[in-house]
């Protein structure tokens, strides 16, 4: 039973798919990664639903047995009177209380239960969209008194299994200034040359009127050539508009499915975790990559997760190279990367 619900609780998975073309948006974790580790270790399938706390984390009291993961940002958990770590299993008895507080890192925290949390599947999926009173728990977020069920867990012999092949993870700890990588367009052409170039070179602060629908930022405008309005198109996870102020808005889960704004690019999906846990005042400064190259990064995890973006050069075979890079080959081009390296 949930006591206290804190700033922003939701049901949550990946997404409700297929329905865009009628209005419907998407909706589901804002941190994919976070989501995804929670469902990971308690051993559940990857979509099942999960709660998803924004800023500040939930009280709660567990009227069954069961097993808990938390994962994403750090709310300072407890279970009863002893601290409860992220990112492991944590065995859980009917009565006991989980406390969370302010988040100490990071925006977004994840609470996956054995089972998964149990709430009517709309148009095949279980995630809230609060704004159009859709999905999840009666189609809010979560307050005092709620009582949720869980689902039946996987067999104990699947899920020590599966645990078993999970190699163990480390809590992440989130900057308060992130780099991500996008790919310009579809109207990178409504800007000047000059003007994405700044585009790219500016940090930007995160504003506090951000939320699940859009990260709003602050910092210097982007000029365009002929104003921002379009006629609307489709708006994607991580469609980046500029408003007619010049600033940027990243399109997050909850976006609206077209938007009248000309978008100068589109942040990488792998790089859009960041963003989901980025606080008011926190910055962010935009990498530019070309399609091949997010490609061939999507395709190596092992590559993107460095301390800073790879910048991938292409170059022709027999073409010189500088510096130490390695060779990759991908699709008919040869890639070379260089640490943190210019373009």
């Amino acid at each position: 039973m949930v006591e206290m619900p804190g700033v922003l609780t939701t049901v949550q998975d990946q997404g409700r798919y297929g329905y865009m073309e009628y209005g419907v948006r998407t909706a589901g974790a804002m941190d994919m990664d976070s989501f995804l580790a929670a469902n990971r270790i308690v051993g559940n399938p990857e979509h099942a639903a999960v709660l998803e706390m924004t800023l500040m984390g939930m009280t709660a009291v567990f009227d069954g047995d069961g097993v808990i993961v938390l994962t994403g940002a750090d709310m300072k958990a407890r279970l009863d009177d002893m601290p409860a770590e992220r990112y492991v299993r944590i065995p859980v008895r009917s009565g006991q209380r989980l406390s969370m507080g302010m988040a100490q890192n990071g925006c977004r925290a994840y609470l996956a239960v054995s089972g998964g949390i149990d709430v009517p599947s709309v148009m095949g999926s279980r995630s809230t969209d609060v704004k159009c009173c859709l999905g999840g728990f009666q189609g809010r977020a979560l307050k005092a008194g709620d009582v949720l069920e869980t689902g039946k867990p996987e067999t104990r012999e699947h899920a020590e299994t599966e645990t078993a092949r999970i190699p163990k993870e480390r809590p992440v700890k989130y900057e308060h200034s992130v780099e991500v990588r996008v790919v310009e367009g579809p109207q990178a052409d409504w800007f000047s040359g000059e003007a994405r170039d700044q585009f790219f070179r500016e940090s930007y602060t995160v504003s506090a009127e951000s939320d699940r629908m859009g990260i709003r930022l602050n910092g210097a405008p982007v000029e365009s050539l002929h104003g921002t309005d379009i006629v609307s198109d489709g708006i994607a996870f991580g469609s980046i508009q500029i408003t007619k102020s010049g600033m940027p808005i990243v399109m997050m889960a909850d976006h609206q499915t077209t938007g009248g704004y000309a978008k100068i690019g589109t942040v990488c999906s792998f790089d859009l975790p960041k963003l989901a846990q980025l606080r008011p005042e926190d910055r962010v400064k935009f990498c530019r990559i070309s399609v091949e190259e997010a490609q061939y990064l999507y395709l190596h995890p092992e590559e993107r997760r460095r301390s800073k973006p790879l910048a991938l050069t292409m170059r022709t075979a027999g073409s010189s190279e500088a510096g130490e890079r390695r060779r990759y080959r991908f699709q008919k081009y040869n890639y070379y990367y260089r640490h943190g390296g210019g373009r």
